[in-house]
């Protein structure tokens, strides 16, 4: 029974997944001026959705590596290490998000040394 839920759960999910997907490529075709035919929507939705799961699980086995529960922004930016124009642009996030921090915020939470040296520097894993 509970598996039933949660595979129920699961196709919802997709469901929605697949139409955000589609109402985005609509957007932007619309906002370029282009066409994006019915089959063709359909295959970047299940593309997106595939990329996702992937980045998902992937995003999982860094935190465990790293022997953490929660997963933080660098095991962010490892998972997506394959696709490097967007590793580059969380890294900017990062630094953005860092940079608007309030300094007393930073200075109540005091890191472990072991997570402030994953949390500080960048592993480069090169595509092979």
């Amino acid at each position: 029974m509970e598996r039933e839920e949660d595979d129920s759960v699961s196709e919802l999910l997709r469901d929605r997944f697949r139409l955000s997907t589609i109402h985005i490529a609509e957007a932007e075709a619309k906002r370029n001026d282009m066409e994006i035919s019915g089959p063709v929507m359909a295959c970047i939705a299940d593309l997106a959705f595939k990329y996702t799961e992937q980045l998902a699980k992937d995003l999982e086995l860094f935190s465990q590596h790293g022997g953490r529960k929660t997963a933080n922004m660098e095991d962010v930016i490892l998972s997506v290490h394959r696709n490097e124009h967007l590793a580059a642009l969380l890294r900017l996030f990062c630094n953005d998000l860092k940079a608007k921090e309030p300094q007393s915020e930073r200075k109540r939470k005091k890191a472990s040394k072991k997570e402030d040296q994953a949390t500080t520097s960048v592993v480069h894993i090169p595509d092979s």
